[in-house]
């Protein structure tokens, strides 16, 4: 009778995990896409955004833009009884730092923090670029409205603070507004320099950049497509770590790709509608964008982006040549789109930043064995933990066995040389940590 009670039980809790958070649908309700027009309008209005380009006008260039930023950020804390800190960040670069800084400049960020209830100095960070440019990365005059890069990006962020302002979560989040990200990456490596001096741990950083564009160069027109970039491992590991990897694998499960995943799968939960595309690379070719001085710093970042770019809208003067009107204009924005993207990474942080730390210590034994073995650390707040496997070739964890709040378990009949698997921690609400990848092997 007691088994039979215990396995009752037992089914009961497992069922309860795989249930969905009503508060993240109405979260996704929440945000607003007219509230991201009249953003995206207001960025855009500034004429330009450059980051060398005009720091006393009211109206015109990135000082006025950053001020507008920090004001709109300070109206959501006044009314959520001030749960946001509100604050500039900045450095000053030099003439000469690169072939773009022709002249010293203070690059300032914006940020919003709001603080978790139970893990203040674990942070989950979106990101969106204030700055802007037109063909000529030196020229800080022209007109560059700069509408879908980046306005649509730190327009993103202001909503997601207004929507997750309201709402109290364990771990903080952080609403970012960064600069000098076309003159190379410089507001990404400050503000990266920054948590590092302050024993930020950083948990997550949503990189986003272009989150606007539904018609592409290519002819696609797609309003739910859209791509997770992620670099494999990160650029911090150590050369015994790498050596581990030829015979143990991880070459696609660092820390970032892992965090990739997590909103792959927060996505296809809550908002099916939509096509996460995992990209296996940092960046575009031989691109960048501002989640990569986070990575250079060890922390997991990732970039969330539309499918399908539009090159005439990038980085150009603007002009009609041949027919084509040149130019990152308002009028090309599709705010809707940008709605849902911004909802994704609103249910994707409001979903990490409930879950708890993920397993510490987590190993993997059971070589020429017939069964996989896992040993972990507990964590504070969880209230169980989950073992993940997929196929070594699968992009996603495809298959999930949730084991109770216990801190060793054997799948039986389970071959380790034949999958790939991670363990994440489970909140008494069933909201899960990112997965960790085993980073020890044992043998009994």
């Amino acid at each position: 009778m007691k088994i039979a009670i215990s396995l009752l039980f037992f089914l009961f809790i497992s069922l309860n995990y795989a249930q969905t958070d009503p508060k993240l649908y109405d979260i996704i309700a929440e945000v607003s896409a007219e509230r991201l027009e009249s953003d995206i309008a207001k960025l855009a209005g500034f004429g330009t955004r450059h980051t060398l380009s005009d720091t006393v006008s009211q109206t015109r260039g990135i000082g006025a833009a950053r001020r507008w930023i920090k004001s709109e950020f300070d109206k959501i804390s006044a009314s959520c009884n001030d749960c946001l800190d509100v604050f500039y960040q900045k450095d000053l670069v030099k003439q000469g730092e690169n072939n773009r800084i022709v002249k010293d400049v203070w690059v300032v960020n914006v940020a919003a923090v709001q603080k978790g209830t139970k893990y203040p100095n674990r942070y989950i960070i979106m990101s969106g670029d204030i700055d802007s440019r037109v063909s000529d990365p030196t020229d800080f005059t022209s007109e560059s409205p700069g509408a879908n890069d980046n306005a649509s990006g730190m327009a993103g962020a202001i909503e997601a603070a207004r929507v997750l302002s309201k709402h109290k979560f364990e771990s903080s989040i952080v609403y970012l507004g960064l600069s000098g990200e076309e003159q190379g990456l410089f507001g990404g490596k400050g503000f990266a320099k920054y948590a590092k001096e302050n024993d930020w741990e950083i948990i997550g950083v949503l990189n986003n950049d272009m989150i606007g564009n539904i018609k592409g160069v290519n002819g696609v027109v797609s309003n739910r497509d859209f791509r997770i970039f992620s670099e494999p491992v990160p650029p911090t590991e150590t050369e015994r770590q790498r050596n581990r990897r030829r015979f143990y694998g991880g070459e696609v499960d660092g820390i970032s790709r892992q965090l990739a995943r997590y909103v792959h799968k927060i996505t296809k939960t809550y908002m099916p509608e939509m096509n996460p595309m995992l990209i296996y690379r940092l960046d575009r070719f031989g691109r960048g964008g501002h989640h990569r001085p986070f990575n250079d710093a060890g922390f997991p970042g990732i970039r969330i982006m539309e499918a399908h770019e539009n090159y005439t809208q990038q980085h150009q003067d603007i002009r009609m040549e041949d027919g084509i009107e040149y130019g990152d204009k308002l009028k090309f924005v599709n705010f809707n789109y940008a709605k849902k993207l911004t909802a994704v990474n609103a249910i994707s942080m409001a979903s990490l930043a409930s879950a708890p730390p993920p397993p510490a210590n987590v190993e993997i034994g059971g070589v020429v064995e017939p069964s996989a073995k896992f040993k972990w650390d507990k964590v504070d707040g969880a209230a169980g933990y989950k073992i993940y496997w997929r196929d070594t070739t699968s992009p996603s964890w495809d298959h999930s066995r949730y084991v109770g709040d216990i801190s060793e378990y054997t799948l039986e009949g389970i071959v380790i040389d034949n999958y790939f698997f991670g363990i994440a921690s489970v909140s008494a609400d069933g909201h899960e940590s990112v997965v960790v990848f085993p980073s020890g092997v044992f043998r009994n």
